[in-house]
């Protein structure tokens, strides 16, 4: 695979992962626009990776507080925030696990449809605009209850259609409970994490199968191309919360998703 081919691919991954325009949607459309072959799913995860240890960096104080409760907890010294936090985002993958595994049995090549991808862009687009522009925000992180993270997590289900945007979703499911913005974005970044590690894990042993040296290769360029854009990303996503609202992305959606199903249904050829 040409060079340039896989650091456009982990760029657009690494942009697109954390903000709520659909990653996945991207990765489809990237060698559909450019006249390449679909970088199949190794890639794809592999980019993920990289993205991947862009959030550990970025939240490292709450990856710590984890393992550090975690630690503290099975030395007996009891509940605490980090182990909370911990088992909130098992309770929120366990849903999409099941998700994708019906999806695998039943879709196993995936939707790749551009028209799927233009609808859900549009659609769950508009529905972030509402939610945001609407919501009263009145809670923080720490004031997640197990309802509202099982909530979050059935609602990143939505995530398998390309075009939602897992961040996206969950970051609007956030808004709706009364999460302020930043705090949805962080919780959703959390989220992806055990998500991540288990398409990262999976991917490994596949490699791991082919013993190909030049997939190997190709692998660990995305995931390094992947880390520095997300890490970027998401610094720069975290700095426009504070003082606005997620309308830009969403007038980016609108307009990606038009024309998409412009495409689609033969308007631009």
């Amino acid at each position: 695979m040409p060079i340039l081919h896989i650091v456009i691919l982990a760029l657009v991954q690494g942009v697109t992962e954390f903000l709520p325009i659909s990653s996945s949607g991207h990765l489809v459309l990237v060698p559909w626009l450019a006249g390449w072959p679909d970088q199949g799913l190794i890639l794809d995860v592999a980019v993920h990776v990289g993205t991947l240890g862009a959030v550990m960096a970025y939240l490292w104080r709450d990856i710590a507080a984890m393992l550090g409760g975690l630690w503290r907890f099975v030395q007996g010294k009891g509940m605490n925030d980090g182990v909370k936090l911990a088992f909130y985002l098992v309770l929120g993958t366990l849903p999409v696990i099941a998700a994708g595994l019906l999806m695998k049995k039943y879709v196993p090549g995936g939707i790749r449809s551009i028209e799927v991808i233009g609808w859900a862009t549009l659609g769950f687009g508009v529905l972030l605009w509402l939610v945001d522009r609407f919501s009263v925000t009145l809670r923080r992180m720490e004031h997640l209850k197990l309802f509202d993270v099982a909530i979050i997590g059935v609602s990143q289900c939505l995530a398998l259609i390309p075009g939602t945007s897992r961040s996206g979703i969950t970051m609007t499911t956030a808004r709706l409970l009364g999460m302020e913005r930043r705090d949805s974005a962080r919780f959703s970044m959390l989220l992806s994490i055990p998500a991540i590690v288990g398409a990262g894990t999976l991917m490994g042993l596949e490699l791991y199968k082919i013993g190909d040296p030049v997939q190997i290769d190709a692998a660990l360029a995305g995931v390094a191309f992947a880390f520095i854009s997300a890490l970027v990303a998401i610094a720069l996503m975290m700095a426009w919360l504070k003082h606005a609202s997620f309308t830009p992305f969403v007038i980016y959606r609108l307009a990606l998703g038009a024309l998409l199903l412009a495409i689609s249904y033969g308007f631009i050829s």
